[in-house]
């Protein structure tokens, strides 16, 4: 007995990030082909420990003075992800605004963060000066929603909009709800991913759990000891399959699960992570088989990396070829999903597989087929990434090439 019914494939019409690696996919994909590392030492703020972080280092743009109640970290890097080099997400917008109507595309972004580094801000002048900012307003700055609602307001959009916080997961379930928005026919077109910008609160916190790491992060290797924050906007336009004249990638499916087994750590068995992985597969109406790369979610944890690696043997075997990109942009917490679907959508369009920057030796426990150096020229037309979050929130993405 089948547990999920079969969803239809929309198109990525669109896609655009600004990570550790530069502004544009071009910076992204330069460093993913050459396995060029974008983490180092903190810049944004102070910190009493030491680690490396995928900090945007690139100047970023403006907030109108429009909107200028949005003006926050987050809200910029979306913004410069939205507008990116050649501005082709933004004219797609656009051009789907068109198209369908400014009431019939939605807005739905995953993030973890939002404007919390504002937050901090403020509330450090509130214990120095006994006030707040003139300027600063809770629900445009800091709350979840307010980098989604900057985006809508942007564009002038009037579709459903709102924002999804699941930690890592946020940005992935974030494109499955731009899927099923479509497919159920609330919207033709849905601007998707996440932003997540650096703050002290999670450097700290993640600091709190013994998460961090104080050298260069090295997912799945035996010496890995913790993670990197990074930050990053993806942004992904979603358009219904049947309108496009020219053919495009496509989001296949999204496998999602929670199994909360613990506040912060994987269930032993890798029960959530499997159940996505699986559902993934069915939702697509497809078989393990046809996976031709996998984008780990590997944060360089030794429980996270060892319960992955399981759970990817137990579903995909040993013949699809795996790699952790986190030690070249850093985990982006709520924005990962998103840019790692955007480092597969890259891996599909120009024909390689990234590698595992910080990768030396891999770990006897990790037993996955994973690839440590970029590999070119390769036959690739269905590809998957995975996204694990606190609390047991699991998504797995699943996207094709142009066909």
């Amino acid at each position: 007995m089948k547990l999920f019914s079969a969803m239809q494939a929309v198109a990525i019409t669109g896609y655009s990030t600004v990570n550790a690696c530069g502004l544009g996919n071009q910076a992204l994909l330069a460093a993913l082909q050459i396995n060029r590392t974008a983490l180092a030492p903190l810049q944004l703020f102070e910190l009493p420990f030491t680690t490396f972080v995928g900090e945007i280092r690139e100047p970023l743009p403006e907030i109108s003075s429009e909107l200028s109640l949005y003006r926050s970290r987050n809200a910029r890097v979306a913004l410069a992800a939205l507008n990116g080099p050649d501005d082709s997400l933004r004219s797609a917008v656009e051009n789907a605004k068109a198209r369908y109507g400014a009431d019939r595309i939605g807005v739905v972004i995953g993030t973890s963060t939002s404007g919390l580094y504002e937050t901090e801000t403020a509330y450090a002048m509130l214990l120095q000066q006994d006030r707040m900012p003139d300027d600063f307003l809770f629900l445009t700055r800091h709350a979840y929603q307010a980098t989604a609602r900057f985006l809508q307001l942007e564009l002038g959009l009037t579709g459903p909009c709102y924002a999804i916080s699941t930690a890592c997961s946020s940005s992935a379930k974030a494109l499955a709800t731009g899927q099923r928005l479509i497919n159920s026919g609330i919207c033709d077109a849905v601007l998707t991913g996440g932003a997540d910008t650096l703050c002290r609160l999670t450097l700290r916190g993640f600091k709190s759990l013994e998460l961090i790491s104080a050298q260069r992060c090295q997912p799945m290797d035996k010496n890995r000891s913790g993670i990197n924050i990074g930050e990053a906007s993806a942004l992904i336009l979603l358009e219904q399959a049947a309108e496009q004249s020219k053919p495009f990638p496509q989001l296949l499916s999204v496998g999602e699960s929670s199994d909360a087994h613990h506040m912060s750590s994987p269930h032993p068995d890798g029960l959530g992570a499997v159940l996505a992985m699986k559902q993934a597969l069915q939702l697509a109406r497809l078989k393990a088989t046809s996976i031709d790369y996998l984008n780990l979610h590997a944060t360089a944890t030794p429980i996270n990396d060892q319960v992955e690696s399981l759970a990817v043997h137990r579903v995909l075997g040993s013949r699809v070829p795996c790699s952790g990109t986190k030690g070249i942009t850093g985990h982006t917490l709520g924005a990962a999903g998103a840019l790692e679907t955007i480092i597969a959508l890259l891996a599909l369009k120009y024909q390689f597989i990234p590698g595992t920057a910080g990768l030396d030796h891999q770990a006897n426990e990790c037993p996955c087929h994973i690839v440590k150096n970029p590999l070119p020229n390769q036959l690739l037309n269905i590809a998957m990434s995975n996204s694990f979050g606190f609390g047991g929130n699991n998504a797995s993405v699943i996207v094709a090439a142009p066909s």
